[in-house]
């Protein structure tokens, strides 16, 4: 994955995307308080989250459909394979990090109050609903460049990649840790622009615009 797909970043247009901005950036400030560079438990915690929005907006999708009798144009199965697919992110950190009764403790708080947040929030603007997962997985690409960085750096180990990760993304039984942390990045970096082209769906724009998307930005 070349860095400018790694780098890219959804500039904010109207007033809906800079409230999704703004909502992720506090989140993210949070993350930085309470684990700084503990990425693997990081990790748990904001996977717990990021397995919620696909969930719920396969749930409201359906549910839109069937009010209206009409096709949901893929979404409901795109939705529903992000939810797996971030739902097995956290299985497989589970095993990396080894979550203590505090962290669990805290992943029941976030999980109820997000959901319930996300809920109502795709309920009043599916748009900014999606704008936010986008903004989310960029942060997320972030989170896992920095962690692929600690790893290669050696402040960090790298223990053999467990076998959940092994079958579930194919890897060589050789794969290690490094080997996960990439599988996963490829996952964010594929649910940012999913989620960006679906708000610019629902906000009538043209997805990936060259003048607002892939903009490069700086990793922290």
């Amino acid at each position: 994955m070349n860095t400018l797909i790694l780098t890219t970043h959804h500039t904010p247009r109207n007033v809906s995307d800079h409230i999704a901005l703004g909502f992720t950036k506090a989140l993210r400030l949070l993350a930085d308080t309470f684990f700084a560079k503990r990425y693997g438990h990081r990790a748990i915690v904001l996977e717990t989250v990021a397995a919620v929005p696909g969930m719920v907006g396969a749930t409201l999708q359906h549910l839109r459909c069937l009010r209206r009798m009409q096709h949901d144009q893929g979404w409901i199965h795109t939705l529903l394979d992000e939810a797996e697919n971030e739902r097995m992110h956290l299985m497989t950190f589970i095993e990396v990090a080894k979550p203590n009764w505090l962290e669990r403790a805290l992943i029941l708080l976030t999980q109820g109050a997000f959901y319930n947040a996300f809920f109502l929030l795709y309920l009043v603007s599916p748009q900014t609903a999606h704008r936010v997962v986008g903004y989310f997985e960029e942060e997320a690409v972030i989170s896992y460049t920095g962690y692929l960085a600690e790893i290669d750096a050696g402040r960090h180990a790298n223990p053999p990649a467990p076998r959940l990760a092994i079958d579930y993304w194919q890897l060589p039984e050789t794969a290690t840790l490094r080997d996960v942390v990439l599988a996963v990045r490829n996952d964010e970096a594929n649910h940012r622009d999913v989620n960006h082209g679906f708000a610019d769906t629902l906000a009538g724009q043209p997805s990936a615009d060259a003048d607002h998307r892939d903009e490069p930005r700086k990793a922290a």
